[in-house]
């Protein structure tokens, strides 16, 4: 490999060109090279319509950056790792949780890396409210995650198709934030999904979750919400209350604040993607996958009204 990880964006969408290509263009050691979609290019780079063509006839790359719907990410992991090429899966890293576990091993055995992200763990104030919080005992946990889908994912359709998730594409960073904060296992304890009549996916989901010693966790996801958008989580504590709002951004202790800080989650996704390449590991966590998995599982569906986007 050589000094610089050469990468290639995979499926160049509105989180790749808003997020993922001006990170890499921040990070050192990091260069983007080529792009591999059926329409969406950007000037200055190599395009390609797919994935074979661009592993086909494009430049040396030592790097894919997989930004297409969960539902074919498992296929285009594969075929990059049996290229010999590192990857990084954009979250969710796969529609279900047994496809990703042959990529794991599918990476060992390529002697490459496969980095399932989770980029709301890096929001500037996450670990800092994870070290706060070592110190105290929770009383309880509220989510209130909600937002517009038709601001967010303005006509993407797959994300109300089957292995799309809804209303869990952006939930499921509020548990990839809870899992990295809380010290213990968290269990999913009861779910009831709002299903559109007219879609495979839910628009909205409620959720009753708990740790392994009872910590009641209460957890609300709306992809329909109008006005302010809502990406906020209160932890109750036995010595007051501690706030993360803002998708992590900004963490409050009481009426203290102590992070206001700028979005600075994709260049910390790409600083450990060029750390763990260079070090030959991986780094796939799938709890925040199990716990929607069991939401699915567990959870009593009811229909609401149609969702025209």
């Amino acid at each position: 490999m050589s000094e610089v990880l050469r990468i290639a964006i995979v499926g160049f969408g509105e989180i790749a060109r808003r997020q993922h290509a001006p990170a890499i263009a921040k990070t050192q050691g990091t260069a983007l090279v080529a792009i591999a979609d059926p329409v969406n290019a950007s000037p200055g780079l190599a395009h390609f319509s797919d994935l074979q063509e661009l592993l086909r006839s494009g430049p040396e790359i030592d790097a894919v950056a997989l930004c297409t719907p969960p539902q074919i990410r498992h296929a285009q992991a594969a075929l990059a790792l049996a290229a010999h090429k590192h990857v990084l899966l954009e979250k969710p890293p796969g529609a279900t949780v047994s496809e990703v576990m042959p990529l794991i091993a599918a990476a060992e055995g390529a002697g490459r890396t496969l980095f399932a992200t989770w980029h709301s763990r890096y929001a500037s104030a996450v670990e800092p409210a994870r070290r706060l919080l070592a110190d105290r005992r929770l009383v309880r946990v509220t989510i209130i995650w909600k937002e517009d889908v038709r601001i967010w994912h303005p006509g993407q359709a797959w994300i109300f198709e089957a292995g799309g998730f809804g209303v869990f594409d952006p939930g499921i960073n509020a548990l990839s934030i809870l899992t990295r904060i809380l010290p213990d296992q968290v269990f999913v304890r009861r779910a009831e999904l709002a299903f559109p009549v007219n879609r495979a996916a839910p628009i909205a989901a409620e959720l009753d979750l708990s740790d392994v010693n009872g910590l009641p966790i209460r957890a609300e996801f709306d992809f329909r919400q109008t006005g302010p958008q809502s990406w906020d989580m209160l932890f109750e504590t036995d010595a007051g209350n501690v706030t993360l709002s803002k998708g992590g951004a900004q963490l409050r202790d009481g009426d203290r604040l102590i992070v206001d800080a700028r979005d600075e989650e994709y260049p910390g996704l790409y600083r450990r993607f060029a750390t763990l390449a260079s070090q030959g590991k991986s780094d796939v966590d799938l709890t925040p996958l199990q716990l929607v998995a069991d939401s699915f599982m567990l959870g009593r569906r009811r229909f609401v009204e149609p969702f025209e986007d």
